[in-house]
């Protein structure tokens, strides 16, 4: 039998972002990443209705949505180049259940400009290689149904599709959200670690450059 234990919350180096535990004195630099309206808009927090434009809104957010005192909130930064260290974005492995050696990674969320990036591979790369190398069998990842561009990066990352949860939460508005989940398990994750190192291969070497924010 495999031993299984939630990962430490330890930083998490790669050739192109870190991982670091997000703690409440981040926030500010959280807000500068992720406070877009197009980001809630795709469902992210609870969707459009969570969005805050001010840091003092968005603090009140963070402070109701993140796990602070779970040890797998992680707040990614950038590795190199002219932007080294900048913060954008959050991700984070919980909903640990270790007698099925099961986990969730979600909650997160990416600035526009490292959108289509690398980022999102490595971020993966490092947290789903935790998981897995800490015994865990299966990990969910779960999208909004009507966020389309989230459901394409997990299905990207090699994720199997296993259906979609109908009302499976509430949206800040109250709405009736319905989730499509995709899980990755621990035989099917040397193939997806593989084609995530590839596309890290194909970066070169060069460190991530921010685009034109998306509007």
């Amino acid at each position: 039998m495999r031993c299984t234990r939630p990962p430490f919350g330890g930083v998490l180096e790669g050739r192109f972002v870190s991982l670091e535990p997000l703690t409440r004195q981040l926030v500010p630099e959280l807000f500068a990443a992720i406070g877009h309206p197009q980001i809630f808009a795709g469902g992210y927090g609870g969707g459009p209705a969570a969005y805050r434009d001010t840091l003092e809104g968005f603090t009140e957010f963070a402070e109701s949505y993140y796990a602070w005192d779970a040890a797998n909130v992680h707040a990614v930064r950038l590795v190199g180049g002219p932007h080294d260290g900048l913060l954008v974005g959050t991700s984070t492995l919980g909903d640990f259940d270790v007698s099925l050696g099961y986990a969730h990674l979600g909650w997160t969320a990416y600035d526009p400009r490292v959108w289509g990036t690398v980022v999102n591979a490595e971020a993966k790369l490092l947290i789903l290689g935790s998981a897995f190398d800490s015994g865990f069998e299966r990990v969910k990842i779960q999208a909004d149904v009507l966020n389309t561009r989230s459901r394409a990066a997990i299905q990207k990352l090699g994720a199997t599709f296993e259906g979609v949860a109908r009302h499976d939460m509430r949206r800040a508005d109250g709405a009736w959200r319905d989730s499509a989940i995709f899980s990755i398990l621990s035989s099917e994750w040397p193939g997806i670690r593989r084609r995530l190192e590839e596309r890290l291969d194909s970066q070169g070497g060069r460190p991530v450059e921010l685009r034109q924010s998306a509007q």
